[in-house]
């Protein structure tokens, strides 16, 4: 009989292969040292495996075999019989019997042996014949009596020859040729029959055909592939360093050819020759430079195709060991229609457990980490859930109950649902019991949401049942459950309809060794947050914050959404104000919860590899581990669940009014000169009147400094490299949340035309280099920030 399951069929034949190698083993080495007991144990613990293996599988010949086999090591164990060769012999004839059923139940194909005959052997009803292993048709009921099937208490002896050529010749009459091993001893075959005895068929076509790696193995290959991937960031920022190699020398070059022509000119005026040292200075400089550019260029082609090359097999390369952690969630959901059955069983009630989404593939740790807390909410759902079969009647439900269990893929997580058509919560119970175990106030369930008030059955120690069951435990679980989640950087929430059910909504992130995440700049410190919990980003002005329930909250999207300042919630001392008017939001997701944290600028999103914390720092609040970025930088990454906790229980520092003060405090401009010497002259101008100035040495510069944080304004040169300011303008204007951001153009181009494309490109004024006047830049800075 052939496996039905195909995933099943290949756990065992792999399994089986290894059980059987080390039983083979252990024999031989028992035959050489009969008295090892601890060996002798191995041997029976790899025995009793192969056999529950067999029976949970319905392999029944496998498992009878093994059984007898476990019998008579069992005997030696206990001193009734001596581990002899002939003891050993019949032994192995029983595991090369018991390797061809298993590979009939993982192909189809017939093994040719006859279980009643080999179990004979085992018992040791012929000795004589204990060298022999002959494959005889187990359909063919002729050569055996119905004495077997009829009489319990049969004379083995009676039913095989005393001998083997008795037996061989009794059997020739009755059966075709058949294969006979090599083992077979010479001084049977010489008494085999000739019709018995058919040339042995050779197997030249041995393959191994699956791989077995020890998980910490892969566990270490994966925490590599991470570290590379780090490394592939860090070389990412010295292609950036060499960039700006490349534009200094581009700088250089210019200047340099700007005043070798000026000298030029100076030297045709004189006539005299005394600037000829001048001149060759100038030669060998401008040979210098090109050579310098020669190879600073040859060094950003060369280190480019490199970082694309170390890009790719990178990423071949995580996502090839990724794959090969990957075991679909039915490696675990198999393991729950049994104890379902008899929980439900014993408390007397009918359910059926309906699994979806098996096939859904999952790193072998989070299966792992998720079993017992899948096992806990299908225990609760059963003992919390599940009405008995009279109540659900009476309610007009039907008598069994279905719970679901669900796994599926998205874009970027693995679901797993547990779906139960039962009573469902019970939200005054819920309250109640939350009072009386001080889990929160009353002012706290007064302003808290359905959901929020059914999230409490995760908090530590709850539990609506006033008595102690086997199934439900004592108050602990969902808390655990809720923990396990968490640490596998996933989220749990609860849905529930009165009456009609209950879901338990489980998301975990599909990878485990590296972490995709937006860095964060607070104090000019840089923290990270897990990008799978970023719904989005926005300005936020202090106008738009209002207070309600006394929480600052703004509305995004119709709904209010709370927000605070990720300084507070980390308890960081701000020295002094000095945040813009308009400040990035971070609008985190947490199950059906949103919170909007504020921060002094966004830098980047990266790829990193989780450090996990110290023991001394295990559970630190908000912190959920640390990473090194590419620029060498300590990172802690912060823990989303953690933040929306504390935002919750945070009493408000700060009204929003003071807020607003604190925002507007000193504002944020953009200067975008490449001239040096225009450049420091203007910031010491715009920071005299009280303004904070970033400055950017071309339009490329600028825009990417734009996007890092808030600016009150844009001050900006035209003529510049890489991007000029039309160009400039024209870029920050194609993005909607720079539409009302106001543009100064200061440059040297003075016509009519000029102005007119300065004006379509949507500057806001347009100041003139050759009647600049300091007064007029900032009552423009005045009048439009």
């Amino acid at each position: 009989m052939m496996i039905a399951d195909e995933e099943l069929r290949d756990i065992f034949k792999t399994a089986s292969e290894e059980h059987l190698q080390k039983l083979e083993d252990g024999l031989l080495h028992l035959e050489k040292h009969p008295h090892d007991q601890a060996r002798l144990e191995d041997v029976l613990r790899e025995a009793h495996t192969l056999k529950g293996d067999s029976r949970m599988l319905g392999v029944d010949d496998v498992e009878t075999l093994i059984h007898q086999l476990e019998d008579s090591l069992e005997a030696v164990k206990r001193g009734e019989s001596v581990f002899s060769p002939e003891l050993g012999d019949r032994l192995y004839q029983a595991v090369d019997a018991i390797r061809k059923l298993v590979h009939e139940a993982v192909t189809g194909e017939s093994a040719g042996v006859n279980v009643f005959y080999v179990l004979a052997q085992l018992m040791g009803a012929d000795t004589a014949s204990s060298d022999q292993n002959l494959e005889i048709s187990s359909h063919d009921d002729s050569l055996f009596p119905d004495i077997i099937t009829e009489s319990p208490e049969f004379d083995i002896d009676s039913l095989f020859p005393n001998t083997a050529t008795e037996f061989l010749t009794v059997l020739s009459d009755q059966v075709e040729p058949l294969p006979v091993p090599a083992a077979l001893a010479p001084s049977v075959l010489e008494k085999v029959p000739a019709a018995v005895v058919d040339e042995p068929a050779l197997n030249s076509s041995y393959q191994i055909e699956t791989i077995r790696v020890e998980p910490q193995k892969l566990d270490t290959l994966m925490t590599q592939t991470g570290e590379l991937i780090v490394t592939k960031i860090r070389i990412a920022h010295r292609m950036a360093e060499i960039e700006e190699i490349v534009a200094l020398w581009e700088e250089w070059s210019r200047d340099a050819f700007v005043n070798r022509l000026a000298l030029d000119d100076f030297e045709r005026g004189l006539h005299n020759g005394a600037l000829k040292p001048m001149q060759n200075f100038h030669h060998r400089a401008e040979q210098r430079l090109e050579r310098l550019g020669v190879l600073v260029n040859r060094l950003r082609n060369t280190a480019d195709v490199d970082t694309a090359r170390l890009n790719t097999v990178a990423n071949e390369l995580e996502s090839g060991i990724r794959t090969l952690r990957l075991l679909p969630l039915s490696t675990i959901f198999n393991l729950f229609p049994r104890m379902v059955r008899d929980l439900a069983k014993q408390q007397s009630k009918e359910v059926n457990l309906v699994i979806e989404g098996g096939e859904t593939k999952a790193d072998k740790r989070i299966l792992e980490e998720m079993k017992d807390p899948l096992m806990h909410m299908l225990r609760n759902a059963i003992d919390h859930g599940i009405e008995t079969t009279q109540e659900r009647e009476s309610l007009g439900k039907s008598g069994a109950a279905t719970v679901r269990l669900r796994g599926y893929q998205t874009a970027s997580s693995i679901g797993i649902e547990i779906i139960d058509d039962g009573r469902g919560l019970n939200i005054e119970s819920i309250k109640q019991t939350a009072l009386r175990r001080g889990v929160c106030g009353e002012k706290e369930l007064a302003a808290m949401t359905t959901a929020q008030i059914q999230s409490l059955i995760f908090a530590p120690g709850f539990s609506t049942r006033t008595a102690i069951t086997e199934i439900s435990g004592r108050g602990v679980g969902l808390d655990v459950v809720a923990r396990n989640v968490e640490h596998l950087k996933g989220t749990i929430q609860v849905e529930s309809t009165p009456g009609m059910g209950c879901t338990f909504r489980v998301q975990l992130s599909t990878t485990i060794a590296t972490n995709h995440v937006l860095i964060v700049e607070v104090n000019s410190v840089s923290y990270a947050l897990p990008m799978e919990f970023v719904q989005t980003t926005l300005l936020v002005s202090g106008r738009e914050i209002f207070t309600t329930l006394g929480c600052q909250t703004i509305a995004l999207d119709g709904e209010p959404v709370s927000v605070a300042r990720l300084a507070d919630l980390l308890e960081l001392q701000v020295s002094a104000p000095a945040s813009p008017k308009m400040l990035p939001c971070i609008i985190l997701q947490v199950g059906a919860e949103r919170l909007g944290l504020l921060v002094d600028a966004l830098l980047d999103e990266q790829d990193v590899v989780v450090k996990p914390l110290s023991s001394l720092l295990k559970r630190i609040r908000n912190v959920s581990g640390a990473t090194i970025l590419g620029t060498g930088e300590v990172c802690m990454i912060l823990n989303p669940q953690d933040l929306l906790k504390s935002a919750r229980k945070r009493t408000v520092s700060v009204t929003s009014e003071k807020l607003v003060e604190e925002i507007q405090t000193k504002q944020a401009l953009l200067l975008v000169e490449d001239s040096i010497i225009v450049r420091t002259q203007v910031k010491r101008i715009l920071e005299g009147a009280g303004y904070e100035v970033v400055t950017a040495v071309d339009g490329l510069d600028g825009f990417s400094k734009l996007r890092t944080r808030t600016f009150d304004a844009v001050v900006s040169d035209i003529q510049m490299p890489y991007l000029d300011g039309l160009s400039l303008t024209a870029t920050i204007r194609q993005h909607k949340e720079y539409s009302e951001l106001p543009i100064i153009l200061v440059t040297t181009l003075a016509t009519d035309e000029d102005k007119r494309r300065g004006a379509e490109a949507g500057a806001n004024a347009y100041l003139t280099k050759s009647t600049f006047d300091q007064r007029v830049l900032l009552d423009t800075l005045r009048r439009l920030v």
